[in-house]
Order: C-alpha cells, then structure tokens, then sequence
C-alpha cells in the first residue's frame, strides 16, 4: 500500500551529492587518507542522521545507497523496540507496503517483451472465464496498462470498512482473490476506464490473477526465480505468515486504518496475516536489499532499454506531489538533480522508499518503523532535506570508496 498524503521527494537529492570520484590507486599513503577522510565524512553523515531521526521522533530508521559501480551504503539509526531499546541495525526487515509492486511490475514487463502480454488488451482476454470479473466495476473495458498505472478506475479494497472490520475478526484468514474483490462487486466506478487516476491495491491484485494465469505457478515463486535468487537479494521474503523472522517493532499509532494494533507485533507475530496484500505488495525486506533491487531494475540489469522506456510512459498523479507522474508500477519524479524512479509504500507500522537518480545512476532505499504520522514532528522529507544540506557542504566534496555497515 502506500499512504498518498506521503511524499517523499528529497532522498534522490542526497543521493546525488553522495557520489564521490574515482581514479586510479592511490600510493599507500594517499589510500589510507583518502579512507579516513572517507571514515570522517560517514561519521559525520551517521552523527547528523541520528540527530535528525531523533528530532523527527521515529522509533528507528534504515538507510542504504547502491551506486552503479557496485558501491554500497547501509546506515542505521535509532530503535528497532522502543521497550526492550534494541538498537535497530540494517539486517532488520520490514514490510516494503507498495515498493513490493515493482516485483510484480518487472514480471509483468517482462512477458511484454517476450510477447505473451500486451499492454492495451483488454484484461478480459485472460480473466474472462473468471466467475467474478464481469461484476468488478468498468470490467469490460479496462486494459493491462491501466491496472499497471492506476487508471481503471477500480477503487481500494483494502481500506474499505466491511474489509478491514473482516481483517479484523479473523486475523489468521487466507485471503483468495475473489474474497479481495468481493468488496467492489457491482459497485459504481468513480471514472471511466482510462479517464481518472486514482490509486489503488485493487489495481494490482487483478493483475496478479492475470499473471499467474500466464505464468501458471505461484508469482512469489515466479519473483524468486527471475529476481530474488539471481541478484542474491537474500533478507527478501513474501510476507505470507504472521510469524515473519528478523523484523523490527512496528508502530502503527492509535488510528491506523486497517485497525491494527500501535505494536504491530507480538510474541513474534503480526497482528493480522499480511498475505492479504500479495501482489499489491507483498514482502519483507532491508532497505540495502531495496536499494539493490533499485539499482537492478532501473540501472537495466533486469530490464532491457525498450522496457524501461515503456515503465517511464507515465500519467499524473494527483495527490502524489508537485512535478510526480506514475508509469508502470513506477513514480516518477522530476528534481532538481533530474529524473527520480521508484516507489514509496506503507504497510501498518512501517513505511519505505525507493528509487534510482537517473542521472546520478545512483539507487537509495529508506524504511521507517513507523506508520504513526501523527507523532512524527518532521515529515521523513524534510529530514532528508537535512542530509541533502550537509551532503552538499565542502567537507563531503572529495573521493574516496563507501563501504556497507
């Protein structure tokens, strides 16, 4: 899921003043200056991002940079457990909420190169067997595409009330794809295929029917696969069991709107079955996995130019903030320091971020064990303001390797 009045737009920006140069090896001395130099300005960075995450009154906070010549950054700060105040560090998992989209985005992208999905099909052509498509809202004239950029005009089902009074009273339930659905059946749509844009998971689950039809086994199998073995991305893992290893405490707050609990987790297990979310999100993982799945997917090791150029064909998205479009499963931003993709995401008591500097061919993931907005006094943006300030003062002008926590 993710939480539209959230807008993350500054961590491109840090990213893009993180870059440092590269040459030749250095003599000895110089190497070793250049490391501590290198030591010194991440020591500054770690000092300033506890301070911030500090003053912006998270629990904890996980931070990590993959730059296109394999370099990585993995920084942690603050708590994984306010009560027992266990320090969080970066092998701590959370729940990626909607960044787990582009799992299903970059599988769907690619049985459009391969020829066995086109885009502007009507979804009609695979799910039209299916006893409950024809009483979804706009069915008969909603194509692949507009699932994949939100413009079907299908509707949350996940936040409306018959659902999560359901979740509720039966947090152990398996969720089917028609049980997902039921809510819109015979429902009116707020716009007509193709002519709105709103978000929604409801998008995102219909697709996943459609793509285990074409690839005839379970998605998660099919991610793993194509993506999750082959880049080694290891702390990743479907979030389809309450009692999910290595995750940090949670904090959803007092109103969360799926009513989950402000500790989401208790005596190893989350308050509800996340399965649920499937294919509208869907894992657990670190924000250094997330950061490397950013460098692959956008940087072109998972996708070839064609299909990134098709991601990035993208429509507005209102409600996502000034100058923010949404592609294929993608966000696309324009900064300052040019384009931004990725895709934020919200699962209760968590939140992320992630993305890739085109420019800069620099990828960052953020994650948050908090979705309690109302206790945060400054906004996760204006605290990457912050960095992005200190990133761009002389003293991290220089060269030099970055190294992962």
């Amino acid at each position: 899921m993710i939480v539209r009045s959230l807008s993350f737009v500054a961590p491109g920006l840090l990213l893009a003043t993180l870059v440092v140069a590269q040459g030749t090896t250095p003599p000895a001395p110089a190497a070793r200056a250049a490391a501590a130099s290198e030591d010194a300005r991440r020591a500054t960075l770690q000092a300033k991002f506890d301070e911030l995450v500090r003053a912006a009154n998270f629990p904890g906070a996980n931070v990590a940079f993959a730059w296109s010549d394999g370099r990585e950054l993995a920084l942690s700060s603050g708590s994984a457990d306010r009560e027992t105040q266990r320090a969080l560090t970066p092998r701590d998992r959370m729940f990626t909420g909607s960044a787990g989209k582009t799992f299903f985005a970059a599988l769907a992208l690619e049985l459009v190169a391969a020829e066995k999905l086109e885009l502007d099909a009507p979804i009609s052509r695979w799910l039209g067997t299916e006893p409950w498509i024809a009483r979804l809202p706009n069915a008969k004239s909603i194509t692949v595409r507009m699932l994949m950029n939100h413009t079907s005009g299908l509707v949350r089902y996940e936040l409306d009330e018959r659902f999560t009074a359901d979740l509720a009273a039966n947090p152990d339930r398996v969720w089917s794809i028609e049980e997902r659905l039921k809510y819109l059946f015979d429902t009116t749509a707020p716009f007509e295929a193709g002519k709105g844009w709103d978000y929604s998971d409801t998008n995102y689950i219909v697709l996943g029917a459609l793509l285990e039809k074409l690839c005839e086994r379970s998605l998660y199998d099919e991610v793993r696969a194509r993506f999750l073995e082959p880049l080694a991305l290891a702390d990743t893992e479907p979030a389809t069991r309450r009692d999910l290893t290595r995750c940090a405490q949670g904090y959803a707050g007092a109103h969360d709107p799926l009513r989950i609990p402000d500790r989401v987790f208790a005596d190893g297990r989350y308050a509800v079955n996340p399965q649920f979310e499937w294919t509208g999100g869907g894992f657990v993982t670190t924000a250094r996995d997330l950061a490397r799945w950013s460098r692959a997917l956008y940087g072109g090791d998972v996708l070839d130019a064609n299909s990134l150029a098709r991601m990035q064909t993208a429509v507005d998205a209102p409600g996502l903030g000034r100058n923010v479009k949404y592609g294929l499963g993608v966000i696309v931003r324009e900064t300052p320091h040019g384009r931004t993709l990725g895709h934020s995401g919200f699962f209760p008591g968590y939140v992320t971020e992630m993305g890739w500097l085109v420019d800069a061919k620099l990828a960052f993931a953020l994650q948050v064990n908090s979705s309690d907005f109302a206790s945060w006094r400054r906004a996760p943006s204006s605290v990457l303001a912050e960095l992005v300030a200190l990133a761009v003062s002389p003293e991290f002008s220089g060269s030099g390797a970055t190294s992962s926590k």
